[in-house]
């Protein structure tokens, strides 16, 4: 075997086994199949990225379809936020197909199976399905309207369709098998009434598919080559297979490729929750601001945040595809961004906790510019300019009174450098009657320009310290992120429920101050300021109000651990 074919993760050999077995690589077809009840997560990313994958490597048709079945919680909002998102990350759909489209055929579909003697109208409450539907370890028993005449139930589901029932009344049941030790093969659910209107069909149903019959016949009708989903529906396979077999009874001279649906492990990442009923609630109930909140897992959370689609599709390759179960831990995440911007993103200055510094040598009405490299990884970032003048903003906790010899800011009697500037000498400090430090006083050293070629200018110093001339700076809010929740595994505990683990400090608002070449900044453009983070600015901000985001520190857990 080459070492190509090594390489090859489980499903890729699939692919290969059907190839080789006479499969046409033009039969190859797959596709991506969101239900439009909410925004993409960071957990589908592993869904797309497999299935978008596979049709670049193959140069295959790749359809984005809606399973939208359920109008009681799908809105073309989240339509709109899905093909946006997919968009982002820079796949490219060959068609974009709706379950809903093929509403008609599948009513058809199951009116023919009725009359084939498998499928049959049940009229009992849903409290009497469950109950006879039996458990786990206990068979399930035939219902009273199990051997309901053909002509009965092709009436009924008839009517159900002209509307003339309530909800709850009946639903249209396939025949299968009572025993069967899968619970989904007991006469599962095909249709119900549901009188809602729907997103794209209006009024025109007012009974809908369940997802098992809808999921596969979509498949069917569109001739996916491979159907490929998360390991929960690893169950659900035989129940695909019954109806995907039934049906291509019917229609193989029309549809005459079989899908066949395999099963990955999902994407499940520490400090967080990848349900979208509960990220509902987290928007519902205000915890977030929205779906696009930077501290969702939602793809456009990431998006505001500052993460980019190359950071997002590195994340899925190094997760991989696997069958197993496990937990990524969110420095995972974190590091593939960091390593992402450290070579996109320009490096400025700002300030988010200020104290005055004034360089009392330094001569009071004069300002300079200097040259600051925008991007060392980057030889073709160019550079910028940066003015400095006599005050200026440091970081409060870049200043001590006094320090042991481990700390290499800046202390009375302790020289540092300013970043691309002067070295400079702490002298003297001023305080307020609490004793906070509202003050301090330096001197420079003239000769000691970064840049000058000065033998002063090549002088080591242990510390560098960022700043920001004060007559120049620019006010700026900037939103300090945390994780959400304060637990690894806030949903995986049974005596307590997941909002118990909400973080209190998941975001802190910081006025700040930046330097006067972020004012050109647009909405998305993302920074380094040197010595604290990637920042990125907010869809909030405006040319009179900077905001920015804190994408991610500067430090690095996740390479640090798996050394």
């Amino acid at each position: 075997m080459s070492e190509e074919k090594k390489s090859l993760n489980f499903i890729e050999q699939i692919v290969e086994e059907d190839l080789a077995n006479g499969m046409p690589k033009e039969n190859l077809r797959f596709r991506f199949p969101p239900e439009p009840n909410g925004y993409l997560h960071i957990g589908h990313t592993k869904a797309i990225g497999i299935s978008f994958g596979l049709g670049e490597q193959y140069n295959a048709p790749v359809n984005l379809r809606f399973d939208d079945t359920n109008p009681a919680k799908e809105e073309q909002e989240y339509v709109d936020a899905i093909k946006r998102d997919v968009t982002w990350l820079g796949y490219q759909w060959a068609s974009e197909r709706y379950s809903s489209d093929y509403f008609q055929q599948l009513y058809d579909w199951a009116v023919q199976l009725i009359k084939d003697g498998k499928a049959y109208v049940d009229s009992q409450s849903s409290e009497e399905m469950a109950q006879q539907k039996g458990t786990p370890t206990e068979s399930g028993v035939a219902g009273p309207y199990r051997n309901r005449s053909i002509e009965e139930s092709l009436d009924l589901f008839t009517r159900m369709k002209e509307g003339e029932f309530e909800e709850g009344t009946h639903v249209l049941r396939a025949k299968i098998d009572m025993e069967s030790p899968n619970m989904l093969m007991r006469d599962p659910l095909m249709y119900r009434i549901l009188k809602k209107v729907h997103h794209r069909t209006g009024n025109d149903w007012v009974i809908y598919p369940m997802y098992d019959w809808t999921h596969g016949e979509s498949d069917y009708i569109e001739q996916v080559s491979h159907s490929l989903c998360s390991l929960e529906f690893k169950p659900h396979r035989e129940l695909y297979n019954w109806f995907r077999d039934n049906v291509h009874g019917y229609s193989k001279s029309t549809y005459p490729l079989a899908p066949k649906q395999r099963e990955f492990s999902r994407l499940n990442l520490s400090y967080t929750v990848m349900s979208k009923r509960k990220l509902m609630k987290l928007v519902e109930q205000e915890i977030v601001s929205g779906w696009d909140d930077p501290r969702m897992p939602t793809i456009s959370g990431l998006r505001r945040r500052g993460y980019t689609p190359a950071a997002i599709r590195s994340f899925i390759e190094t997760v991989g595809v696997s069958k197993r179960e496990n937990v990524i831990d969110v420095a995972l995440l974190e590091f593939k961004i960091r390593e992402d911007l450290n070579k996109t993103a320009n490096r400025v200055m700002g300030v988010l906790n200020p104290v005055k510094l004034v360089i009392t040598n330094y001569p009071e009405a004069n300002e300079e510019l200097l040259i600051a490299e925008n991007n060392p990884e980057d030889e073709n970032s160019g550079t910028r300019e940066v003015p400095f003048s006599r005050e200026l903003y440091i970081e409060r906790e870049d200043f001590k009174e006094e320090a042991n010899r481990k700390y290499f800011r800046l202390t009375i009697g302790k020289e540092v450098r300013l970043k691309n500037a002067y070295i400079i000498k702490g002298e003297s400090c001023i305080k307020d009657e609490q004793g906070n430090i509202t003050e301090i006083h330096c001197t420079y050293d003239p000769l000691s320009k970064s840049g000058s070629g000065t033998e002063e200018s090549k002088r080591k110093v242990k510390g560098t310290l960022h700043w920001v001339s004060i007559k120049h700076a620019v006010s700026a809010e900037v939103r300090v992120y945390d994780r959400l929740f304060s637990d690894e595994a806030p949903d995986s505990h049974k005596d307590k429920d997941f909002m118990d683990f909400l973080n209190p400090d998941s975001l802190k608002t910081i006025n700040a101050f930046v330097e006067p070449s972020l004012q050109e900044a647009k909405i998305g453009d993302r920074f380094q300021f040197q010595r604290l983070g990637y920042f990125n600015i907010d869809d909030d901000s405006t040319p009179e109000k900077l905001v920015f985001n804190k994408t991610v520190g500067l430090r690095d857990t996740w390479a640090k651990s798996n050394k």
